[in-house]
């Protein structure tokens, strides 16, 4: 998901997590995902032969609500005559408010921010997110690598998206019969044809791997037997690729099923990844809380705020489990207004400073969403710590979820 924002990914995650808790009572909810080059005269086609099918749904309610909403949905792709570069994602539905009868039609119309590739059509209880979730996990990439000595695989990994980049054959000879000076001379051949075979590959590892090194979470060098030990330990790769290999696994396959059975087996690996950077993330920032001489950690509220202000964080970090807001309180006799961050009901109860008039609510937004917005402007990156770690809980409970590691020490 290259060039989009942090401020950006975040409202991502957010609409999709909105998304994922609208529930219809029944199989009501309508996804679209139009690829940029489906036409969208076959779509709209499509939608008018949906049209007439459901009049053959039994329940009239749900009859009524997929009609309604395939409705909506003819009318929206009639406001375009292609869809964006990246795609057109469309979600409507009948969502229940509370009991019956409480149902609003809710519509979604965007464009993703990476490339639809497949069209899809389904009616269901909930919208279909799939692909979607998969965009937020395709930011990070993984270079694989399947290795014997008769041939050798090399892909990529983004999301659950493989990418197979080259596929060697080594020409390496087999066994052999003969004897003597004869076999000596045999197995010379054979090593050396070898180990020319690893510096192939060692060659076609860099050229797919050191472009993209900058986004490469890691690389993981599979096959059946000790080749792929002889390589990572010999001085084949370019030491920033070989510095990322994070695993070895052992194979029954090579080629492309090769390629699947390590990131099968690799699956714990890739798993912990995120939760080892979310660690390290917080361990520097405690580090740097107890170290006298540079101190560059800064937590809570208002004192991450000031320091965001002036540009001095380097990385802010947002506990997932932070859900308080930030209100801006104005008042209704002079206009002065000011911001707080309420933690309970009678936060919001105070007067003007400057006429005593009891001060009304004017706006509110996510106290999340106030932060990343600031981090942007200053061009501070924003990493999101769960609160599924030891280290994710203490930064959530100690520190109130706020804290930053900073570019240069405060007083």
């Amino acid at each position: 998901m290259e060039d989009i924002s942090s401020k950006e990914l975040y409202e991502f995650k957010k609409m999709i997590k909105n998304l994922s808790e609208k529930k219809g009572r029944g199989t009501e909810l309508v996804s679209v995902y139009i690829p940029h080059d489906k036409q969208i005269s076959d779509v709209a086609k499509q939608m008018r032969d949906e049209l007439g099918q459901s009049s053959n749904i039994k329940s009239k309610s749900t009859r009524k609500n997929v009609q309604s909403a395939i409705e909506v949905i003819i009318q929206k792709i009639k406001l375009y005559k292609q869809a964006p570069e990246n795609g057109l994602v469309i979600f409507t539905g009948m969502i229940p408010r509370g009991g019956p009868g409480t149902e609003k039609m809710e519509t979604y119309t965007f464009e993703p921010p990476e490339e639809i590739t497949t069209y899809w059509y389904i009616c269901d209880s909930q919208f279909f997110l799939d692909p979607l979730i998969e965009m937020v996990s395709d930011r990070d990439v993984y270079g694989i690598a399947v290795i014997d000595r008769k041939e050798a695989t090399i892909a990529t990994l983004k999301g659950k998206r493989i990418d197979i980049v080259a596929h060697l054959t080594s020409g390496v000879p087999g066994k052999h019969k003969a004897g003597g000076q004869s076999q000596r001379r045999f197995d010379r051949v054979i090593e050396d044809a070898a180990r020319e075979f690893l510096k192939r590959i060692g060659r076609h590892v860099n050229d797919a791997f050191l472009p993209i090194k900058d986004d490469l979470r890691g690389v993981i060098l599979g096959g059946p037997g000790n080749t792929k030990i002889d390589f990572y330990e010999g001085d084949f790769m370019q030491y920033e690729i070989k510095d990322k290999v994070i695993t070895t696994v052992d194979t029954s396959y090579t080629g492309e099923f090769g390629i699947r059975e390590v990131i099968d087996k690799s699956s714990d690996v890739l798993e912990e990844l995120d939760v080892i950077k979310e660690k390290k993330l917080v361990q520097r920032f405690l580090k740097e809380l107890i170290n006298d001489k540079s101190g560059l950690a800064s937590y809570g509220e208002a004192e991450v705020r000031r320091n965001l202000q002036i540009g001095a964080v380097d990385t802010l970090l947002l506990s997932e489990g932070l859900k308080l807001q930030r209100v801006k309180m104005t008042c209704p006799q002079c206009g002065w207004s000011t911001e707080v961050t309420p933690r309970k009901k009678a936060d919001l109860d105070f007067k003007c400073d400057n006429c005593n008039e009891q001060m009304k609510e004017e706006s509110r937004e996510d106290l999340v969403d106030a932060f990343v917005e600031m981090a942007e402007q200053v061009g501070t990156s924003v990493e999101l710590i769960s609160t599924e770690t030891e280290e994710g809980m203490q930064l959530y409970r100690a520190f109130g979820g706020i804290a930053a590691i900073l570019r240069y020490h405060i007083n």
